[in-house]
Formats: structure tokens, sequence, C-alpha cells
């Protein structure tokens, strides 16, 4: 057999052998939200039963970190509140220490303990007029990181007064998703996605050799597409305010609220984050939508393994200076 021979042989093998992967998708709902779960593996019965892993790996997180239900480590935390400090899990308390972090460097605008929030705002259709100075301060009076203690010898987490709450919303999820893509990898799987509510963990390709392709919402045309990114490895995460939020005099209010304030934020109606770690693409992406498009901005600066897309509510489209998905195309 010739040289030539041999390589198409060998090619025809590998050809072959990248045709007989198969992938499979499973969507469920887990920490209060919906997982689309994308697993590509040798053969079918590998792909399900990775798939049964991960979805195992998300429901142990939640019933360590989730704040709504009553059995969890995190919900022990805010039941001892202005009593007692709590022990934890190592993993509990390195996720908490790293989302105390986010509220420092955001100086509050990202906080932990947004969960204590009077929950005054309503984005169902009811409100009728906006609350008054007095109510959007007294919402967020129990809301402060730094009335949270974190003791690293005891592995304890004591909230300093009666009523706060803790709570990790979407930085959860982000979490999860990268914990399960590191599970699979180490297993050996070597392509999937693992995407809850928005907060994307990506690794590997298609069967047919090409990128996955993460399409972005377009939040003024929420069945359109704003374009697409082809990523093989890394974390996309999107928060926006495009489903969910309030007009009154003109002035658009989002869902999304600032924890230091009490008021929904402004300005910025999606903000989508790319790069390594889908649990801090989501911190990132939660915190520039909060403090704006400026000091979004500086603050990636900070992370420049990250980059993002910004949508402002007027209908721009912003770029940070690294974004480097040089085949992104708007509005095709």
């Amino acid at each position: 057999m010739t040289t030539k021979n041999q390589f198409l042989f060998l090619f025809l093998i590998i050809c072959s052998f990248c045709n007989s992967q198969v992938l499979r998708k499973r969507t469920t709902m887990l920490m209060g939200g919906r997982f689309d779960i994308t697993i590509v593996a040798k053969d079918s019965l590998s792909a399900e039963q990775s798939i049964d892993e991960v979805i195992a790996e998300i429901s142990r997180i939640e019933y360590l970190i989730s704040d709504w239900k009553p059995s969890t480590q995190i919900s022990e935390v805010n039941q001892n509140a202005g009593i007692r400090p709590v022990k934890v899990d190592k993993e509990v308390f390195e996720l908490t220490k790293r989302a105390i972090r986010f509220s420092e460097i955001t100086n509050g605008g990202f906080d932990i303990s947004f969960a204590a929030m009077d929950r005054i705002w309503k984005f169902d259709g009811s409100m009728t007029e906006m609350p008054s100075a007095e109510a959007i301060k007294k919402s967020v009076e129990k809301v402060g990181y730094k009335n949270i203690i974190l003791d690293s010898v005891q592995s304890t987490i004591f909230l300093k007064l009666k009523g706060m709450k803790i709570g990790f919303g979407a930085l959860g999820e982000g979490y999860a998703t990268n914990k399960c893509k590191e599970m699979m990898l180490a297993k050996g799987i070597k392509s999937g996605i693992v995407n809850g509510t928005g907060d994307m963990s990506t690794w590997g390709k298609q069967p047919n050799g090409k990128p996955w392709k993460i399409g972005i919402t377009d939040p003024f045309h929420p069945d359109e597409l704003l374009g697409v990114i082809p990523l093989t490895q890394g974390a996309v995460t999107t928060s926006g305010s495009y489903e969910k939020f309030v007009v009154f005099d003109g002035k658009r209010y989002s869902h999304i609220i600032n924890p230091s304030t009490g008021y929904p934020v402004t300005g910025l109606c999606s903000v989508t984050v790319v790069g390594p770690n889908a649990e801090t693409a989501n911190g990132l992406s939660t915190s520039i939508m909060i403090l704006g498009k400026k000091e979004g901005l500086l603050l990636l600066d900070k992370y420049p393994d990250y980059s993002c897309i910004l949508i402002t509510d007027d209908g721009k489209t912003v770029k940070s200076k690294n974004f480097r998905i040089k085949k992104f195309k708007t509005r095709f």
C-alpha cells in the first residue's frame, strides 16, 4: 500500500468515526429555569447517560445553593440571619466568596444579598405608577454585602442583620453549566453545550466538524436573531431586560433592579459576554447591565479574556474593544 493510499485510508476511517458520532438533546426545568443540554458522543446510549449525569450534577448544586428550597445550605444561612454563623461545604463557601468579590468590584452594583429586596416593582402589567421614593429606599434596607461575614477557617457564613438573605440567581446557573462542562470533559465527552436560561458553556464541535453557532436574540425583535457567534470552547451569557419592563413618562424601566439603589436599571436592554468561564461571564453581564455602558466597559477592561456586545435602549450595538469574533454579523 502506498503512502498516499495509507493516508486516504486513515482519512476515511477518521471521517467514518466522525460520522458515527451522535448528537442528543434534552430540555428540563432545574434551578427555577430551563436547561437545554446537548451532548455529542459515540453512540446514543453514551449520550443519554451523559445527559442524565449532567442533570444529576445540576440537581446536586441546586440542593446546595438554592435560596428558595428550604433544606439547602444557603436557605439555612438565610434562616439564621442575625442569629448565628452557618457551616457550609467548601464549594458553597468559595462560590459565596467569589460572588462577594463581584459585589466589591462593582461597589454594590452586583450584590449577592439582593435576595433580601422587597418586590415592590411589578412587571406583569399591574403597575400603574412608580413606587414612592420612600418605598424604594425601604425595599433595599436589608441589602448590603458588607454585612456578610465569612470565616474561612470554620467555613461559615454569617449574615449580620435579621431579614438578610443571599442568593446566587443566574450566577448559580453559570456555575452549574461550567461544572457540568468540566465533568463531561473529564469523562471523555469531547463536545457539548449546557445552556442554563441563557448561561451557556460550550466545548468541542458539532458532529459535522463545524463550531457551535450561538445565536444572540435581537432585544427589539425577540423572535429574531441579532447575530451568531461561532464557538468551540468557552461560555456565552446574556443579561437582558427586553422581556420584562415597564414604561413611565416615556422612560423604560427594566426588571433588573440595582440592589444599591432599589431602582430598575436603564440605558442597556441587553448585555452578552463571551469568555472562558460561564460563572464569571454571568457576573460580568449582570454587573455591566447594572453599571451601564461606560462603567461596565471599564469593568470589563479588568478581564481581558472576556468581551461583550451591548444593546442600548435606543437600539445601538456596542462591542467591547477586544471583541474577537470576526464572523459576528448583526441583523442578517
